[in-house]
């Protein structure tokens, strides 16, 4: 299934990563879950998806107060990545977003926009071979505010030189759109594993 890109003479793509280029959010998920059951704390799946795009760091201090509890957040978000790390052999790309990217490459720059640290977007990325088709990355720590807050795709947009309205967005979770809407860009959304399970 071909991507339904909108009609504009875009010069830039900006990806996120978790969930659009790499089918990653159902290992995320498992990572999660070995991580939080250590410290008693519950993840529902539909509240993990809701999530999607924000950093690991606001995620486990959102659990803390959501449910009074005081995991400590480095520790939690270390192991959490290792987990992540672990189960990388497994990773697959979604099909539709790499053919989009094979067949685009070289003709606009992309940069990564992402939620995650870099040192895990990097290893997704080494994983399924496509690290050297981005220019740039922008993770989680190189921004005072995620998404759906714009700095993300704004700093992305500054750092190629390119006005917003020229760059295209594509996400997989609500947060990421909302973002990109607020950063006056267009956007492309890539469905859940559910829906293209279901397709």
């Amino acid at each position: 299934m071909k991507l339904a890109i909108p009609n504009h003479p875009f010069k830039a793509y900006l990806f996120d990563c978790d969930g659009t280029i790499a089918d990653s959010m159902p290992l995320h998920f498992v990572a999660w879950s070995k991580a939080l059951r250590e410290w008693e704390c519950a993840f529902a799946e539909e509240q993990f998806y809701a999530w999607g795009g924000r950093p690991v760091d606001e995620i486990i201090r959102a659990l803390n107060e959501a449910q009074g509890l005081h995991m400590p957040v480095d520790e939690v978000m270390q192991r959490k990545e290792a987990l992540f790390i672990d189960m990388l052999p497994q990773l697959q790309g979604v099909p539709e977003v790499l053919e989009h990217i094979e067949h685009s490459y070289g003709k606009i720059p992309f940069a990564v926009v992402s939620g995650g640290p870099r040192h895990s977007v990097e290893a997704s990325l080494n994983t399924l071979g496509i690290r050297d088709r981005f220019e740039l990355l922008v993770c989680a720590g190189e921004y005072a505010k995620g998404k759906p807050h714009p700095e993300p795709f704004l700093k992305a947009a500054s750092l190629l030189n390119i006005a917003p309205e020229d760059c295209l967005v594509f996400e997989d979770a609500d947060p990421g759109i909302a973002a990109a809407e607020a950063a006056g860009m267009q956007w492309v959304k890539i469905d859940s594993p559910m829906v293209r399970a279901a397709r």
